[in-house]
């Protein structure tokens, strides 16, 4: 592979951020402490939204935003262990709504919000597949505040017109063809990647257009077998696609890789629709600088994961924590902070009006709400635990390394086998 890689990971980083982040010294009510990793693009200001209504209506409550920086929650998550680990818990915390917070919930971390649900009619509000699977063990332990699509495929129509490529492709071999024939008639990056998490997120894409909804949904099922012939095809598939991305790639995070799409450096981007709040922070124009569709052979299906917030067990200020599951998860919450976050809510009975500005959020509220086939995404929590997503991703991170497809598929057969 022409791919470049450096190995880089969090643990110095976390460690410094450890070292200095603590909770706030509250207890005393006059404050709340949110612990998020909502710190760039659209999904920072869907928090200062949020942040903003909830000080307008507990103007007696200090706010603290302990957001920690780094793509996809990866820093984040190791502060937080740490700090779970001292009995130092923020008053709520951001999850991925499903298999991530298991970890969480066994080690005794989190309160149930079976009452909370309750008395909010959530049960009613939200989609019965939602808060099945999210349920753990007969509980609901997070507050769902959105729903994302893991499998979209962010595309610029000026670079695909420059090399002949007439539509949006549909299957892997469509897309083989036109990255084969943007590197040939372009100057562009076929496929931007960043950094090493979201070759992952590429790779999960991948599998569930190769395999089939069914077949990919059953390969998160503890003990699945990814030895077969069919896992095999869908890897080679995978290969063949990231021979068309950039070099020294691993330094950059999500918003690089999008940015090379709507800024005509690179014709392709697979990446999860929180993409679309940060092209209109960019001021990029939908159909014009970049444009999307279904990942290649995924249409129908929706990839799904939730941003949600807990109710940690020994929440300093227990009662201005639940002031902000309230807030997160009304109809009115959501519909402030969905439209800029380049979310659509989890909620079934919010105001379709507050997504019309967004192209992009128009169409995938609309299809969200057409009861679509659901495959949960791997990387963003919903269909595994923390231990079994960073066996994946250690496999791919030595994959990127040594370009060893037989190792690659081998470690990814192992790490279901030992769920």
């Amino acid at each position: 592979m022409r791919t470049r890689w450096t190995q880089v990971t969090a643990a110095v980083l976390a460690a410094t951020l450890l070292a200095s982040g603590c909770g706030g010294d509250g207890g005393d009510g006059t404050e709340v402490e949110v612990f998020s990793w909502w710190t760039g693009g659209g999904e920072e200001a869907g928090l200062e939204a949020l942040i903003e209504r909830f000080e307008e209506d507990n103007p007696d409550v200090d706010f603290v935003n302990a957001a920690v920086a780094g793509g996809s929650g990866t820093n984040a998550q190791a502060v937080l262990e740490g700090r779970l680990q001292s009995q130092d818990p923020p008053d709520s915390f951001q999850g991925h709504a499903g298999a991530e917070l298991q970890d969480y919930i066994e080690a005794g971390y989190l309160q149930p919000l079976d009452d909370f649900f309750a008395e909010q009619g959530l049960q009613e509000a939200m989609p019965d597949q939602l808060t099945e699977q999210i349920t753990y063990d007969g509980s609901v332990y997070s507050v769902p505040v959105n729903i994302h699509r893991s499998n979209v495929m962010w595309f610029n129509p000026g670079l695909l017109e420059e090399a002949g490529v007439e539509s949006a492709p549909q299957t892997l071999d469509e897309l083989l063809e036109a990255l084969e024939a943007v590197e040939a008639e372009t100057d562009a990056i076929p496929m931007a990647v960043g950094a090493q998490w979201t070759v992952d997120h590429l790779l999960e894409s991948v599998l569930l257009s190769s395999l089939g909804t069914d077949a990919y949904n059953q390969l998160w099922e503890p003990g699945a077998n990814w030895d077969t012939p069919e896992v095999t095809e869908a890897l080679e598939a995978f290969e063949q696609i990231m021979e068309y991305t950039q070099e020294e790639s691993a330094a950059e995070d999500w918003q690089e890789a999008s940015r090379r799409v709507s800024e005509g450096e690179a014709a392709f981007n697979i990446m999860g629709d929180w993409a679309a709040g940060y092209f209109d922070e960019l001021g990029a124009t939908a159909g014009e600088d970049y444009d999307w569709a279904p990942s290649p052979g995924t249409d129908g299906t929706y990839m799904w994961l939730s941003d949600s917030f807990t109710l940690p067990e020994g929440a300093p200020n227990e009662e201005q924590a639940m002031a902000w599951l309230e807030l997160v998860s009304s109809a009115e919450g959501q519909d402030m902070f969905n439209p800029v976050k380049g979310s659509v809510p989890a909620r079934d009975d919010t105001d379709p009006a507050e997504y019309e500005d967004s192209p992009y959020l128009s169409e995938a509220l609309a299809e969200w709400q057409d009861d679509p086939e659901l495959a949960g995404s791997f990387w963003h929590g919903v269909t595994v635990g923390n231990r079994w997503k960073n066996d994946i991703d250690t496999a791919v991170g030595l994959y990127l390394g040594d370009g060893d497809l037989d190792t690659l598929q081998g470690s990814l057969h192992e790490a279901a086998q030992a769920e």
